[in-house]
């Protein structure tokens, strides 16, 4: 008997359920491409790092084809006339045949380099994000500690990233890193001779630095990022308050097709715009800087800015050596390793102390104003603000030459800012959150300004406010034209907001039970709204 030919359609479809019945792969797809992301500009911020990662990925991949982690000697003899015939290593020498001979090489080091500021940039903004709003509360307390891992370790990614063209400016990060390992108590001397292979800077550190910049970091980074996103997904993501939206459900978009397509083109923006950067803006021409000898170093010689805070803390130590008989701490110690370790590990204690201190076990999965913990955004504050300070005084030096300031000045002034910046930067947050919660008091008891001024019999003029209608369960008031849509869409011709399509394009995941819709608006009430907005 003749088989009958099966269309595409038809095949595909029994190929499907063929591989369904042998891996049973349907269910957990299914409830994969429906699952509901909010839909809010600030949630962006942590896809900004993830596609950063990737642009370091596929950069970084073409980079390695061309780069020799090497520190042997080689008189370098390319395209370059101002360095030829210098003794130099063969792991500079490979860069300046990349920036300068291979095509699209120094356009993929700049790229390469571009995102990764632009990674370690969105880490910080995303975690000021989670931080200032609470969404690092319960239950999401372990996916804030691998954020500041995150960071952490992009930290050592990225220190280990520009020392590997072994240049006069790197070389002077390794001697920094080499004196921090020296101010170790007990281990320092043996921790420094067994990474750098004998007396700085040995023959190994570039070989080593590379095995750990392109395998052992990325593969820590992929690992982390991957339970990231894992535990994202598990428990679902946070939302502002508002409209349908409850501690039980997430409104937004489904991730397919809508989300996925959105996601799709914003990875092509920030491709873009790093690519945009590569091509237009020089960042660190190695050629200028010349070949690391151990005898030299320079002025101006600052590391990339998410490391300049520490070299910061470095130069505002005061020589504080402590001896313990044959032994001693130098001043080193305290900013580079204790104050580093630190600035680290109180971040990641932070989610349990504050639990600790509010008696708080609930979870949460709706966000904060942050006016409405004006203690945390204080404290949020305080730590960048501390973290300013150090980053310019990282570059004292060179603020100190081109604005013709004493560099004993511009110290002292940095170790008064650092102690006295952010308690101010402490109070002003608390006062301003207080401020804005006063404002909201006054919202409720007097209605919303309407900027119409209207005149009284008497004579006097007074602004017309406009009362509040019913709120939702969390406080905030319900939209006059509002009938229980997901997501109000934008607004019509008197200002009232529009309700925009509901299901498909803004399903809820768990849906709680609706408000109830508030009476319908006559005709002589829209106009009599549309007059005062």
């Amino acid at each position: 008997m003749k088989r009958r030919k099966l269309d595409p359609a038809e095949a595909t479809a029994n190929f499907a359920k063929g591989a369904d019945d042998r891996f049973q792969a349907a269910t957990p797809l299914r409830g994969l491409l429906n699952k509901v992301f909010p839909d809010h500009w600030s949630f962006l911020l942590g896809e900004i790092a993830l596609f950063s990662f990737i642009v370091l990925l596929l950069s970084g991949v073409f980079l390695t084809l061309f780069f020799d982690p090497s520190m042997q000697e080689v008189a370098y003899d390319g395209s370059y006339l101002a360095l030829r015939g210098t003794e130099m290593s063969s792991a500079y020498a490979s860069s300046l045949h990349l920036s300068f001979e291979v095509r699209g090489g120094l356009f993929m080091r700049q790229m390469h380099h571009w995102a990764a500021l632009l990674f370690m940039a969105s880490i910080i903004v995303h975690m000021a994000r989670v931080f200032f709003t609470g969404a690092f509360r319960k239950p999401r307390e372990i996916n804030w500690v691998i954020g500041v891992l995150l960071f952490l370790l992009g930290f050592f990614a990225g220190f280990t990233g520009y020392s590997l063209p072994d240049d006069g400016l790197s070389g002077t990060g390794l001697r920094i890193a080499s004196a921090i390992m020296l101010s170790l108590p007990v281990i320092g001397t043996w921790l420094s001779a067994a990474i750098f292979g004998g007396e700085y800077p040995g023959e190994l550190i570039i070989g080593r630095f590379y095995i750990a910049h392109v395998l052992l970091i990325p593969g820590i980074l992929l690992a982390l990022i991957s339970v990231h996103l894992g535990i994202v997904f598990k428990q679902k993501h946070t939302q502002w308050p508002g409209p349908m939206r409850t501690n039980e459900n997430v409104v937004g978009e489904r991730m397919f097709p809508r989300y996925a397509m959105k996601q799709g083109g914003f990875f092509m923006a920030v491709f873009g715009v790093i690519a945009l950067m590569a091509g237009l803006f020089q960042i660190n021409p190695i050629w200028n800087f010349g070949p690391y000898r151990a005898a030299e170093v320079s002025s101006a010689s600052q590391p990339d800015w998410y490391v300049m805070f520490m070299d910061g803390l470095v130069r505002l130590m005061p020589n504080w050596q402590i001896y313990f008989g044959p032994y001693s701490l130098p001043p080193l110690f305290w900013p580079a390793v204790v104050g580093l370790g630190a600035l680290f590990t109180l971040p990641m204690a932070y989610p349990w102390l504050e639990a600790r201190k509010l008696k708080d076990t609930k979870s949460h999965h709706l966000l904060q104003r942050p006016r409405d913990n004006p203690e945390r955004v204080g404290i949020g504050m305080m730590a960048l603000s501390f973290f300013t300070v150090a980053t310019l005084s990282g570059a004292n030096d060179v603020i100190a030459d081109k604005f013709h300031i004493s560099l004993n000045a511009m110290t002292w002034a940095g170790r008064i800012g650092l102690l006295i910046v952010p308690p101010i930067a402490y109070y002003l947050s608390v006062r301003i959150c207080l401020g804005l919660q006063q404002h909201d008091r006054e919202v409720l008891a007097h209605g919303v300004e309407t900027g119409i001024i209207k005149r009284l019999p008497n004579g006097k003029f007074v602004e017309i406010h406009q009362p509040l209608g019913p709120v939702d369960d969390h406080g905030h008031p319900i939209p006059l034209e509002y009938r229980g849509w997901v997501v109000p869409k934008k607004m019509n011709k008197i200002g009232a907001l529009a309700p925009a399509v509901k299901g498909f394009f803004f399903p809820v995941e768990k849906p709680a039970e609706a408000p109830v819709s508030p009476a319908p608006i006559t005709s002589s009430k829209r106009e009599e709204i549309g007059s005062k907005r």
